[in-house]
C-alpha cells in the first residue's frame, strides 16, 4: 500500500479513527438495512446443551430490538432480575438476530409469560453453565445491499476484484465499526475520554447535551435545556430512557449538582453501558494506531521487528492471551506462522497494564498516546469498576465473502440488490467488511 494510493474514508469514519480503505477497487455503492431482514446475524457458539441444569437455555430471535431492551422486557415479564439472564454479546437493533440466552432458576412453562412483538424464544435445553462471552466463536452474516446501479457484469466484476484484493491482504483491517461508538450519535468515545481525564461532569454533560443531526426535534429541545442547566425541565421533555436515568439523579441533587452527584448520575446507567464508554475510547485509539500503520506502509499481515503477535487457539481463532514480541532472530519464523494463519499481528487496546511494542509499531503506539495526551496510568479511572488493564487485538481479520444472489431490487425501481454471506470471529464488525465492497456504507 502506497500512501498516495490509499483511498480516504468519509469524514464520519475519519472522526472515529477509520482513515482508509485497504482495497483500491472502486466500490459498488448501495445502501444497507433498508428493512431489518436485510441484515441477519446468527451467533456461532461452542455450547452443547443438556436436559438438566440450573439454567434454561433458549434461542432468542429478535427483529428491530436492541439487546439490552429485550433483556429488560424479558426479565420484567418473568418477574426476575435481569442479572439472571446471560448472553454472549449484544447484537444490532435494526436487524434480525439469532442468539442464545441462559435464564437462571425458571421452568419451561414460565417462558410462556413472555409475549413480545417481533421476539421469538425457543427452548434449546438446560445447563449448569450460563451463556457468556466466552462461549462465542463469532457470527454468521447474511446481508442484502440494495440500490445498486450498473449492469450485473459491472457489479460482479467489482465484487470479484475486491475479494481478490482482500485475499491477497489476508483479510480486512480489523477496525472497530461505527456501532462501537453509537450508530445515530457516535459519541461514546468522547464520554470515555472525559472519564479517563477524571472529568465526570464533562462526561455526563456530553452524554446528555451533545446534539446529533439525526435526532428528533423533541430530543434536540431537551438537550438544549440540559446545556442551559435546566435539568428539571429537561427531564420533563426528554423521551430517551438512559438520559432520563441520568437526569433523575441530577434533579435529586440539592441546588447545583456537585462531583458526587455526577458520579451518582453515571451510576444510574446499566453497568455494561458504563463500561462501554471506556471501551469506546480504547477502540478509537486502536483505530488510529491501525490507520497510522497503513499510512506509514507497515504491513498488516506481516510482522516487523518490535511487533507483538498473538497465536491461534485450539478453536482456530486469535488468542490475545498468548502473545510474543517479535525479535530479529524470530521474525522469519513468526511470519511463516502468520502466512499459515497460526499467528496474528496485533495492536494495543490501551490499558494500565498493557506492554507497548518497540520498533516502528511501538513508535506509532507512543505517538498516538502522546497526541491524545493520555498516559497508560490514566486507564486506572477514578470511577470504580471502569479501570482497564488493556489487551491486544489482531489488526487484520480474515474473511471470505460469498456472493449468494444478485437480483432486481423490489424496493428500489431500476436498481439491483446483492446478498452476501460471511463469518467473522467475535469482536469484528460486518460493516468493516462491507465498507471495502461499498466504499461508502449508507444505512437506510
Amino acid at each position: 500500500m502506497h500512501p498516495d494510493r490509499l483511498i480516504a474514508s468519509p469524514e464520519l469514519e475519519r472522526r472515529l479513527g477509520i482513515w482508509y480503505y485497504a482495497t483500491r477497487t472502486e466500490g459498488i455503492g448501495g445502501i444497507i438495512k433498508q428493512i431489518p431482514s436485510d441484515f441477519v446475524v446468527r451467533e456461532v457458539t461452542n455450547r452443547a446443551e443438556k436436559d438438566t441444569g440450573e439454567f434454561l437455555i433458549v434461542e432468542l430471535k429478535k427483529e428491530n430490538w436492541d439487546t439490552n431492551s429485550v433483556i429488560r422486557e424479558i426479565s420484567r415479564r418473568l418477574g426476575i432480575s435481569r442479572n439472571r439472564i446471560g448472553f454472549a454479546g449484544t447484537k444490532d437493533k435494526f436487524a434480525v438476530t439469532i442468539q442464545k440466552l441462559s435464564i437462571r432458576g425458571i421452568n419451561d412453562e414460565d417462558l410462556k409469560r413472555v409475549r413480545l412483538a417481533d421476539v421469538t424464544l425457543r427452548i434449546l435445553g438446560r445447563s449448569n453453565k450460563p451463556v457468556s462471552l466466552g462461549d462465542l466463536y463469532g457470527n454468521e452474516f447474511d446481508i442484502v445491499i440494495r440500490g445498486l446501479k450498473g449492469s450485473e457484469n459491472e457489479i460482479l466484476t467489482k465484487i470479484d476484484s475486491i475479494s481478490k484484493e482482500i485475499e491477497t491482504l489476508g483479510g480486512v483491517p480489523n477496525y472497530f465499526g461505527l456501532q462501537r461508538f453509537g450508530i445515530r450519535r457516535p459519541i461514546t468515545h468522547l464520554v470515555g475520554e472525559h472519564l479517563l481525564r477524571g472529568d465526570i461532569k464533562a462526561a455526563v454533560m456530553t452524554y446528555l447535551s451533545y446534539i446529533s443531526p439525526d435526532e428528533s426535534e423533541a430530543v434536540r429541545r431537551a438537550r438544549e435545556l440540559c446545556r442551559e442547566g435546566d435539568f428539571k425541565e429537561c427531564l420533563k421533555q426528554m423521551p430517551l430512557r438512559y438520559e432520563r436515568a441520568l437526569l433523575n439523579a441530577l434533579v435529586k441533587a440539592k441546588g447545583s449538582p456537585g462531583e458526587a452527584d455526577y458520579v451518582a448520575a453515571l451510576r444510574a446507567l446499566p453497568q455494561n453501558l458504563q463500561k462501554l464508554f471506556i471501551h469506546a475510547y480504547q477502540a478509537y485509539l486502536f483505530n488510529i494506531v491501525l490507520s497510522k500503520r497503513m499510512e506509514k506502509q507497515i504491513p498488516l499481515n506481516e510482522a516487523v521487528v518490535g511487533d507483538v503477535v498473538c497465536y491461534r487457539n485450539e478453536s482456530g481463532f486469535a488468542d490475545p492471551g498468548r502473545i510474543e514480541r517479535v525479535t530479529a532472530d524470530k521474525v522469519e519464523a513468526i511470519n511463516r506462522l502468520i502466512r499459515h494463519g497460526r499467528a496474528f499481528v496485533t495492536a494495543p487496546i490501551f490499558g494500565f497494564a498493557i506492554e507497548l511494542g518497540t520498533g516502528p509499531a511501538g513508535d506509532i503506539e507512543r505517538e498516538v498516546l502522546d497526541e491524545a495526551g493520555i498516559k497508560l496510568s490514566d486507564f486506572r479511572t477514578i470511577v470504580p469498576g471502569m479501570s482497564s488493564k488493556g489487551t491486544r487485538r489482531p489488526i487484520i481479520v480474515p474473511v471470505k465473502v460469498k456472493c449468494v444472489e444478485l437480483a432486481p431490487d423490489e424496493l428500489n425501481h431500476g436498481c439491483k440488490r446483492l446478498k452476501l454471506h460471511f463469518f467473522l470471529p467475535k469482536g469484528s464488525y460486518a460493516t468493516v467488511v462491507l465498507r471495502e465492497y461499498m466504499k461508502c456504507v449508507h444505512s437506510a
